[in-house]
């Protein structure tokens, strides 16, 4: 039987990714509080890793919040493609991350499954730093993510969170068209203006 933690966590999470998906600021403070529910069910279940994502999230959270709320120049955060130079730095950083978050999990804690913890934080780490920047490939890092995360939390018996990550993937597939068509359009104007 799932907590009423969880079950709080499971609708403050379907809620985020929604908004989210919608390019909708208040995303950011429903995430928030989703984050802060799944704290204490990560830690009750041993997933120390995705205890500690957590709270990079509600740091990331804050910054998004604030970078969504403050776009410089621009009226508004447009969504981009990830650059080049960014792929050049996160993936090698997101597989150090991976390989330093197993051993510490193995050598420190004692989680049941360092490894998919390790390397599902360190995805879900680079997949929110797109978010931030509104990059359109964060919704393509999710959903391998979540493609991960489902059997993690059938395997840690968090049958609603395992179902809550289900709705994320469909929620990241419907992101990714949202976020793509948005591109799509501002493509347009930008040529129709020149």
């Amino acid at each position: 039987m799932s907590s009423l933690t969880e079950i709080l966590g499971f609708l403050s999470g379907a809620v985020n990714v929604w908004l989210l998906a919608r390019q909708n600021i208040w995303n950011w403070p429903v995430g928030l509080a989703n984050n802060a529910f799944y704290v204490v069910v990560f830690v009750s279940a041993g997933l120390y890793g995705d205890a500690g994502l957590q709270l990079v999230y509600i740091a990331l959270g804050i910054y998004g919040w604030w970078t969504w709320a403050h776009p410089g120049v621009r009226a508004e955060l447009s969504v981009t493609r990830t650059p080049r130079k960014t792929w050049v730095w996160l993936t090698p950083a997101t597989i150090a991350a991976a390989v330093a978050l197993a051993l510490f999990l193995r050598r420190f804690t004692d989680s049941t499954v360092p490894g998919w913890d390790g390397f599902t934080t360190a995805l879900s780490l680079a997949a929110i730093y797109g978010q931030t920047k509104k990059y359109l490939e964060s919704w393509w890092i999710w959903i391998v993510a979540d493609l991960i995360y489902m059997p993690l939390y059938i395997y840690k018996h968090l049958w609603l969170t395992s179902g809550l990550y289900f709705v994320f993937f469909l929620l990241c597939v419907m992101g990714l068209r949202e976020w793509g068509k948005a591109l799509r359009a501002q493509n347009v104007e930008l040529a129709a203006a020149k």
